[in-house]
């Protein structure tokens, strides 16, 4: 990454498969925070502290410095001083845990859930071969009486490596699920991670844990234990850390009664003159009662009881039909089509409800699925476990051939805004962006997987695909040059009045293309560079004839602080922006709501971003 010295520490202050549903981790729960103005919440260390505000240099290993306040739990772990690992006072059993956390240079934490289950956090990036040792994987098991080189097992890798840069922020969002026990204390089910997001992508979901990983606390699992941060292999901070804690019992479907009609229905029958097919008594919720694979109804009644009083979402899955679910006798869920969501009070101890699912869509396999979410009870399927997914279509995913891969299409940005004459490059370094062909603009930028086509290619399509990484993205698309009068002179929206014409693009032995445009009668050329390590990007812009009064817009970002030499950390500790010694002289100016780095260019302008 060349030339970012120190100066951080200088800075002022398809269709439908048969498996098991995971469902998401949602509950009509409260979500609760950390409080993070003292330590209060943590059992005595010493390498870890309460801060306002944490810097660390991406190029040196380890380095962090702290600035008083509070929100930022902080811990210093270098070569001298060896951290130590931060256990909470909270104890939990089935919960779902969401932190921000920033990595120093080469630093290794781990999340151990009950201290027992490790989620590694590690600076990996720019690594294009993950393991389970990687920041985002679930840590290997170990057992010193196996065979040497498989004394490390059970580990989980993530599914792509989403790794921002050391120094910046990183958000994860974990749900667990505790092992449970029976009355006599022996294990009868597995802990499980359900799901693991990281930097808003989802890498991890529905692993079962054998036991507990390597490092922890104890080989003893149990229904509830300490959060545990880890602390010893490196400087690591972490802020808004919030979680929420299922500790009720799960809702149960009691007195389950079916009767199956044939036929292909618009509405109920009069279940009290028609004649049911097949009727009796059932365990479970499941479609597996009936032997007919189209035009049935089946019917259900029975009683719901819960322990805790509150209110109760459902989510009724009917792959090829349409059902109502009714509780008290009042509709709660309809669906019209597959699936529907409805809430609904219910008082502690049992309650009646009933249930019909319509079949009639041939090619649709028969399913029947029942999700419930409530206070203190996260969202779980309370229905037959072997049910189609509800997404019908298996998703159409591209990958880089060679060293660099393009795709044109159109780019749904998040401000919904549609990006119609887009250009994505993918890189064997996993790292890739959007070119907007319209306004001479990068759009995006992302690492991890390439491209999710599905929107363009099943069926008919939209014509639009949307990147599979979690991706920087670079406000509306506007003009990446504009002539102006003086640096304060609104930025046009358009291109209107420019002399905007796109020559194209000319791809070199690695595909790697780079652009050309003519504005304001120059010929603009732009070409985009994966730096080494996949540790971001290096963007050169030439003008192939002298112009005076035209500025280049960097980039529009809601916060943009100037660090020196060049170096600029964008949105909040978002991602590194280093302008070359190219470059006229910068300026930072109000645009909105928004910030806006501009800078005049005449001949040539180089800039990289690291993330």
């Amino acid at each position: 990454m060349n030339k970012l010295k120190r100066m951080l520490f200088n800075v002022p202050v398809l269709f439908c498969i048969c498996c098991p549903v995971v469902v998401n981790a949602q509950s009509n729960s409260q979500q609760n925070k950390l409080p993070l103005t003292d330590l209060s919440a943590f059992k005595p260390t010493k390498s870890w502290q309460i801060a306002g505000d944490v810097f660390m240099d991406p190029e040196k290993t380890g380095a962090i410095r702290t600035v008083k306040g509070t929100g930022v739990l902080a811990n210093i772990s270098e070569d001298k001083n060896k951290g130590e690992d931060l256990i909470a006072q909270m104890q939990h059993g089935d919960m779902d845990l969401e932190m921000d956390y920033m990595m120093a240079r080469g630093s290794n934490s781990g999340i151990y859930l009950q201290g027992l289950y490790e989620v590694q956090l590690a600076d990996s990036w720019g690594l294009t071969d993950v393991k389970a040792g990687d920041n985002g994987g679930i840590y290997e098991r170990w057992d010193d009486t196996r065979p040497e080189g498989q004394q490390g097992f059970d580990g989980h890798a993530p599914r792509q490596n989403v790794t921002r840069a050391p120094g910046v922020w990183q958000h994860i969002k974990i749900a667990f699920q505790a092992p449970k026990f029976d009355g006599s204390g022996k294990k009868i089910e597995n802990a499980r991670i359900l799901l693991v997001e990281l930097n808003g992508i989802k890498i991890q979901e529905n692993v079962e844990l054998s036991g507990p990983t390597r490092g922890a606390l104890s080989q003893q699992e149990a229904a509830n234990g300490p959060l545990r941060l880890q602390g010893d292999h490196g400087s690591v901070a972490f802020r808004n850390i919030s979680y929420t804690l299922y500790n009720k019992p799960r809702p149960e479907l009691l007195n389950l009664a079916y009767a199956v009609y044939k036929g292909k229905f618009d509405g109920e029958p009069d279940y009290k003159t028609a004649t049911p097919e097949a009727k009796g008594t059932s365990v479970l919720l499941s479609s597996n009662v009936n032997t007919l694979q189209n035009d049935f109804l089946i019917h259900y009644t029975g009683d719901i009881k819960v322990a805790e009083p509150g209110e109760y979402s459902f989510n009724l899955g009917v792959p090829g039909g349409s059902g109502v679910m009714r509780v008290a006798g009042n509709p709660v869920v309809t669906v019209k089509e597959n699936s529907g969501v409805g809430k609904v009070t219910l008082k502690a101890g049992t309650t009646p409800f009933d249930l019909y699912y319509s079949k009639v869509v041939d090619w649709a396999r028969p399913a029947l699925g029942l999700v419930v979410a409530g206070p203190g009870v996260r969202e779980y399927l309370i229905s037959d476990g072997n049910v189609p997914s509800l997404d019908m279509v298996d998703p159409i995913l591209i990958n880089v051939t060679g060293k660099n891969s393009l795709l044109r299409c159109f780019i749904d940005l998040r401000n919904g805004k549609r990006v119609t004459h887009a250009i994505n490059v993918g890189s064997s370094a996993q790292v890739h962006y959007t070119y907007d062909a319209d306004n001479g603009m990068l759009v995006q930028l992302w690492r991890g997987g390439f491209l999710d086509a599905t929107p363009m290619w099943h069926e008919r399509g939209d014509g639009s695909s949307r990147a599979t990484g979690y991706a920087l993205q670079f406000g509306s698309a506007k003009p990446a040059i504009n002539k102006l009068s003086d640096v304060n002179a609104a930025w046009s929206s358009d291109t209107s009045g420019t002399g905007f014409k796109p020559i194209g693009y000319k791809l070199d032995e690695d595909k790697k293309p780079t652009f050309s445009y003519s504005i304001y009668s120059v010929t603009v050329t732009d070409a985009t560079t994966v730096l080494d390590g996949g540790q971001g990007i290096q963007r050169t812009i030439e003008l192939q004839q002298p112009a005076e009064k035209l500025y280049y817009r960097v980039v529009a970002a809601d916060k943009i602080d100037e660090m020196g030499k060049g170096w600029y950390m964008i949105d909040d500790k978002g991602y590194y922006l280093h302008l070359g010694d190219d470059s006229g002289k910068p300026v930072i100016r109000n645009s909105g709501a928004q910030k806006e780095l501009i800078v005049p260019i005449s001949k040539k302008l180089t800039y990289s971003i690291l993330f």
